[in-house]
């Protein structure tokens, strides 16, 4: 047990180990024990660690200068960030404005949006809604839209009422349909919704384009961002990209969106965007609606003291430089299908598996009591996912929360999300981590008779 620690841990009653390095897709504590990040710690470390082309741009900077402010300088490293990001963005994103983390980003996507309708003077459309089972940050403006349950009722009585919408959550269809009969019910609720409030009082639409943290990589169908984007724009709605955990490469396409061909008025990044070498995050945000707040007040009303810190976009700079000179988008794919096939033989193998879902590198795993007779979700209380992460860490395997996604009330999902660089060799190993660690789950779960041995005649 820790005798005495200063730092404030998620949990106050848990023992962390201690880090000492990295390298590729692992990382080693004090005591010498390998830890396989098969989630990039948190959908983050997209490079791997201890990459030396970003350790080395980091020196460079730091012998210039690390910290301007961004109200009496600009840099050559923000510069170049920033036009870098707009040769991968798609359309007319092409101005960036550079915060600190991803709730950085969207609290600043939401001002933007809410600053261009007043400029061009409709000053009644200061609404963004959202969707149920959603996350877009801890910070009181993006929880307001984040649709995250268990994250939103501590601070239910502070937040905005902003998750209006069902998610595209397939696996378990809020109205009970099915693709393709269903015919996109979970948008077309989006003009359902608009008509309640009145358009005049809504300025944009926000979306994580593949679900992270709320759900375990919920993937929505063919054409559901199309026609999102169909209805937005003919509402004079703005659509935002919430890319922070998809961005940067991890769906194997620059950014997910991109997957559906849909190109937002303004997207977010962050996670990948550093690759966890610094703090780093960004709105970008397209030239007409920059231009609108050119010709008005020429200010966008949001900063931070660290916004476009010359160290950190160097750092930043040199990962998108580092995926682009190692071709890891194509590595993406193809170790997500390699990943993707593999995982698919433990769902053929363990009946608690229920739904695999995700694209690229970024992946959800579903658990429930037995996927071949049903998609019966364990309840919250029962920790199925904390006992499956902790049994993996033990075995040295990291893998990510995703769980509550059942109205957070139950549900239980992992995010597999390794790092780029990850080999085959080191997949089937992350596999093998990972098929033990569920079937000692399993039969822990059976001897607390929390569910059946499948070896035993189950009642009918």
């Amino acid at each position: 047990m820790e005798l005495q620690t200063n730092v404030i841990k998620p949990y106050l009653d848990q023992v962390y180990p201690t880090v000492s390095h990295g390298s590729g897709v692992y990382l080693y504590d004090v005591n010498g024990k390998a830890y396989l990040d098969g989630c990039s710690g948190a959908v983050t470390a997209n490079i791997g660690h201890g990459v030396r082309e970003v350790i080395q741009a980091m020196c460079d900077q730091a012998h210039k200068v690390s910290f301007t402010y961004r109200s009496q300088f600009t840099s050559e490293p923000a510069e170049q960030l920033g036009e870098k990001i707009a040769s991968w963005t798609p359309g007319d994103l092409n101005q960036v404005f550079f915060v600190n983390s991803g709730s950085e980003a969207n609290e600043t996507a939401m001002k933007v949006a809410i600053q261009y309708w007043q400029e061009k003077g409709c000053k009644g459309k200061n609404k963004i809604l959202s969707r149920w089972m959603s996350y877009h940050g801890i910070t009181l403006g993006a929880l307001s839209l984040s649709g995250h349950i268990s994250r939103r009722k501590r601070f239910a009585s502070t937040l905005e009422p902003a998750p209006v919408l069902e998610p595209p959550y397939c696996y378990r269809c809020p109205f009970n349909l099915s693709y393709p009969d269903c015919r996109l019910h979970c948008a077309e609720q989006l003009e359902t919704v608009i008509q309640r409030i009145g358009a005049e009082n809504i300025a944009a639409f926000i979306a994580e384009p593949i679900i992270g943290a709320a759900g375990g990589a919920v993937t929505p169908p063919p054409q559901y961002y199309n026609r999102i984007k169909e209805i937005c724009e003919r509402n004079d709605i703005l659509f935002i990209a919430d890319e922070v955990m998809t961005g940067n490469g991890r769906t194997g396409e620059r950014f997910g969106i991109d997957h559906w061909g849909v190109i937002p008025d303004i997207m977010t990044l962050g996670k990948g965007m550093s690759a966890g070498y610094t703090p780093m995050a960004a709105a970008i945000v397209s030239d007409r609606i920059i231009e609108v707040i050119r010709e008005g007040s020429q200010s966008i009303m949001s900063g931070h003291t660290y916004s476009a810190n010359p160290q950190s976009a160097a750092v930043s700079l040199a990962v998108m430089n580092y995926i682009d000179e190692q071709q890891l988008l194509n590595q993406v794919n193809e170790r997500g299908l390699y990943l993707s096939r593999g995982m698919q033989q433990l769902k053929q193998k363990h009946s608690i598996i229920g739904d695999i879902r995700g694209k690229g590198l970024l992946y959800g795993i579903e658990f429930v009591k037995n996927s071949r007779v049903g998609k019966s979700p364990f309840p919250l209380s029962e920790k199925i996912t904390d006992q499956l992460i902790n049994q993996a860490m033990k075995n040295g395997l990291l893998v990510y929360n995703a769980s509550g996604a059942v109205n957070g009330q139950a549900g239980d999902a992992i995010i597999i999300a390794p790092p780029f660089v990850i080999s085959e060799r080191e997949i089937d190993h992350l596999l093998s981590i990972l098929d033990e660690t569920i079937r000692q789950l399993t039969e822990e779960l059976i001897e607390k008779g929390v569910i059946e041995n499948e070896s035993c005649p189950s009642d009918i």
